[in-house]
């Protein structure tokens, strides 16, 4: 991992500007004195390790830019990055996950939304997506709006599609990733559906945006859930999240139960 320009004060500095955290709240919650912590971001000290760890809790700073602070501070990184397939019972525990969730498709992403596991449900799904969207990195962010993808069957396309955009947003306000940047700009270019009054059951719609799919047997209707692991230490565990599709309607869990036994 290559260190990163400026010191790790400066990188603190930043990460509390981004979760809109005065210095005196900071100081407060993280117990240390205003003084202290405006020299550390100033650069006038450098932090221990026990103090960015407790600044990065404070502020929630993801695993991988924790490592930045620490590199910047002169200290080795205290997180690894290991592949899904090397996280021994994390591993175990996603594939657990994505089976247990059959017949409903469910899939294990990254913070990019870059594919890392899925279940035979979201296989069956995926396999009609043009090829040149599943090479991979596979991204289902791209694969559900990309006009050649998901977006030329979805049912009240505009609204599903803010509804992603602003995760989208949210999820880069919290990790400050420029691919995840570069990924919102490619999202927003795609044309715009045309908007119009939602005619989703009301029922439904005071609890939940559904995603609405368009298929040959009926519409189909989902509702969408996120499972993360807790008190992650490895840096993929502590982006990998786990997005399922639960039916929102009989028709639609009738629909998985026929596509599950036709196999």
């Amino acid at each position: 991992m290559t260190p990163p320009d400026g010191h790790a004060g400066r990188l603190l500095r930043q990460w509390r500007e981004r979760r809109h955290r005065s210095q005196l709240d900071l100081s407060i919650s993280a117990g240390i004195s205003t003084r202290h912590l405006s020299y550390v971001e100033t650069g006038r000290s450098t932090p221990s390790r026990a103090m960015i760890e407790r600044l990065s809790d404070e502020l929630d700073v993801p695993l991988r830019d924790r490592n930045a602070i620490y590199l910047a501070a002169g200290f080795a990184p205290v997180h690894r990055e290991r592949a899904l397939a090397e996280l021994g019972p994390a591993r175990a525990a996603v594939e657990a996950v994505l089976r247990g969730h059959e017949p409903n498709p469910s899939v294990a992403v990254n913070a990019r939304w870059e594919l890392l596991a899925a279940n035979a449900a979201m296989e069956r799904f995926l396999a009609a997506i043009p090829s040149e969207l599943r090479a991979p990195p596979l991204n289902m962010m791209r694969v559900t709006l990309h006009p050649a993808g998901l977006a030329g069957r979805l049912v009240d396309a505009a609204r599903w599609r803010a509804s992603a955009l602003r995760r989208v947003r949210r999820q880069l306000e919290r990790v400050a990733d420029p691919v995840l940047a570069d990924l919102l700009a490619e999202l927003e270019s795609y044309p715009a559906p045309p908007t119009g009054e939602s005619d989703t059951p009301a029922e439904i719609d005071d609890i939940v945006t559904p995603m609405r799919l368009a298929a040959e047997g009926g519409e189909l209707s989902f509702l969408y859930a996120v499972t993360v692991f807790g008190s992650p230490r490895d840096v993929t565990l502590d982006e990998i999240a786990i997005e399922t599709f639960f039916p929102a309607d009989d028709l639609t869990r009738e629909a998985l139960a026929a596509m599950a036994s036709s196999v």
